[in-house]
């Protein structure tokens, strides 16, 4: 049961206890929440103290309501759906250039953290792009890149970096969609395998080198296709 206090209001308690379910998993991104009558019976609150707790959650981006089927959790933190909004009003060049902040640091920190458990990941990763390759299969190879990349991140080993990574992964998505085309998946397979080499043999600094190199090449080929200067929704 909700315990009252004098800082906050009851919808406020209401939609803390929410939030934390969203935030530690219970809710998980995609899910259906507990219809009304469940959630009310389990916080011991009225119906209107509840919808106004879940219409700060919707204003705060963390769930949606689909007319004639339920509320849904759409992001896993207020962060998440802050820069998720965000990202919605950014191009190509600019996520890659958040990319190169963020790729280059995870990088360098998994050439310090990595166990043995993440260089099996990141190899088994970087097989399954080179295998997409020769198959000329660009839908898979965008994917298994994008696992690429989550793997490194993961290798780092800090919570925080592998979080706000997870949070900007569909724009990741769109700007490696952008880039990675047949033809010239040669060119980031190299810089790729010498960024993952670079994490095993623990080179910190070259490793963090080949993401520059490869996120230069990203930033070329997304200006010579469809210009630097054109703004692409992601």
């Amino acid at each position: 049961m909700l315990q009252k206090t004098n800082r906050l209001t009851l919808v406020e308690q209401v939609a803390m206890q929410m939030e934390a379910l969203i935030e530690s998993g219970q809710w998980a991104v995609g899910m259906r929440i507990p219809a009304e009558p469940e959630l009310m019976d389990e916080l011991c609150v009225s119906r209107n103290t509840l919808r106004e707790a879940i219409r700060a959650l919707i204003h705060a981006g963390l769930l949606k309501t689909r007319q004639g089927d339920g509320t849904y959790v759409c992001s896993s933190s207020v962060l998440g759906a802050a820069l998720q909004r965000r990202i919605s009003r950014t191009n190509v060049v600019q996520t890659l250039e958040v990319r190169h902040a963020l790729e280059r640091e995870a990088a360098y920190l998994a050439a310090q953290h990595r166990t043995d458990e993440d260089a099996a990941a990141m190899q088994a990763c970087l097989q399954a792009c080179e295998l997409a390759a020769e198959d000329n299969d660009n839908q898979a190879y965008v994917a298994a890149d994008i696992q690429l990349h989550q793997a490194i991140v993961a290798a780092s080993h800090n919570d925080i970096l592998i979080e706000l990574y997870g949070h900007l992964i569909e724009a990741v998505q769109e700007s490696v969609s952008a880039v990675h085309k047949p033809g010239n998946q040669a060119i980031y397979l190299l810089t790729h395998r010498q960024v993952i080499e670079a994490i095993i043999a623990r080179e910190g600094e070259a490793a963090a080198a080949s993401v520059h190199r490869y996120i230069e090449d990203s930033k070329q080929e997304s200006a010579g296709g469809n210009g630097s200067s054109k703004e692409i929704l992601l």
